[in-house]
């Protein structure tokens, strides 16, 4: 089923400390996931042309909750905490990656995770750790490498390349595509995945309206 969702009506739902706090664990949940500073919070604006649906910080690892927005019916996009911040209390960062973790291996309804990396320093410990377990679990993986705008064109083809066949290894369903806030690269193709990705909420929708026509089509 092909459809084209305006992820300019995504809105702010809730900021929840744990899975706990999250709304029923149903529809369709498409999490972001990355390092403080791979620029999550510039690219899920720019996804979604608003200029502060994310707070974006000068300080890296600030975002401490699970952030969660409505983008259509049973369609939602989840901000997890980033991840691989330095200049956090030990303690501080436990709790922030136990959330993480949590979400990431209980939330039934998570059917993709797009994790995010800077294009000049990718496949960080960390990130590798993610693609694993998403793999494992059988979620399909969407690497977006950032701030593409920093490499010049032949030197961002060639990390994209040395990405895509690093991403290899993984095996499973993992794609690696450039990717800037700032001049709007890859931002087409990370809107169709999503909408891929999507789809089966709105096949879901779409039954649940004939069935009601069908009702009301006998009740005649």
């Amino acid at each position: 089923m092909s459809v084209k969702i305006h992820y300019q009506n995504t809105h702010f739902i809730t900021s929840a400390p744990d899975i706990r706090h999250l709304p029923e664990d149903e529809g369709i949940e498409i999490a972001f996931a990355g390092r403080s500073n791979a620029g999550k919070s510039s690219s899920l604006n720019r996804l979604t042309n608003q200029k502060s649906l994310a707070k974006t910080s000068k300080t890296p690892g600030r975002t401490q909750l699970i952030n969660l927005f409505k983008v259509d019916e049973g369609c939602h996009i989840v901000d997890l905490p980033g991840y691989g911040f330095a200049q956090v209390p030990l303690e501080m960062k436990k709790k922030w990656q136990k959330s993480l973790g949590e979400y990431l291996q209980k939330r039934k309804c998570l059917k993709g995770l797009v994790v995010l990396m800077d294009i000049r320093h990718p496949m960080k410990d960390l990130d590798q750790q993610l693609i694993d377990w998403a793999v494992e679990c059988g979620i399909p993986v969407q690497v977006l490498l950032t701030k593409a705008d920093k490499l010049k064109s032949g030197a961002r083809k060639a990390a994209v390349l040395k990405i895509r066949e690093a991403a290899m290894a993984f095996g499973g369903d993992v794609q690696v595509d450039a990717f800037s806030s700032l001049k709007g690269i890859g931002v087409d193709q990370l809107r169709n995945k999503l909408d891929t990705w999507f789809a089966p909420a709105f096949a879901m929708q779409q039954d649940s309206e004939d069935d009601t026509t069908d009702d009301l089509d006998n009740e005649e």
